[in-house]
């Protein structure tokens, strides 16, 4: 009887060094609050600032006409503490227009010195 040959085959290489588990920072899920309208922003300007409603309630009118105007131009907002606002694409609708925005907020502690931007470049503040 006779044995059967033996055939050399090489081995895939195995690294001996095994692959250390990493971190990976995902988007986290965000639970939407109510819905602020017009009327509860003007109650709080109202309440913070001091002024009447009379007249903080045509400036805060105005302050809105002229953002929906500035995204409504594809412009960028750069307006501390509430963020820079970046138009990412936009659609036309029967009824108007959709906007998509990318907001990006300072973490609380940076807005003590000039502001910067993802390049690094400073911005105005």
């Amino acid at each position: 009887m006779t044995t059967p040959k033996e055939f050399n085959t090489p081995k895939a290489d195995i690294a001996d060094d095994t692959a250390a588990p990493a971190v990976v920072d995902a988007p986290h899920p965000v639970i939407l609050g109510p819905v602020m309208r017009k009327k509860e922003l003007i109650d709080t300007v109202v309440e913070r600032s001091g002024v009447k409603k009379r007249d903080a309630k045509p400036v805060v009118e105005a302050m809105l006409s002229v953002l929906g105007e500035a995204l409504s131009d594809s412009r960028e907002l750069n307006l501390l503490p509430f963020g820079k606002l970046k138009v990412i694409n936009e659609k036309e609708l029967k009824n108007g227009k959709m906007i998509r925005v990318k907001v990006r907020q300072l973490t609380p502690g940076q807005g003590d010195g000039p502001a910067q931007d993802a390049d690094g470049d400073l911005t105005d503040v």
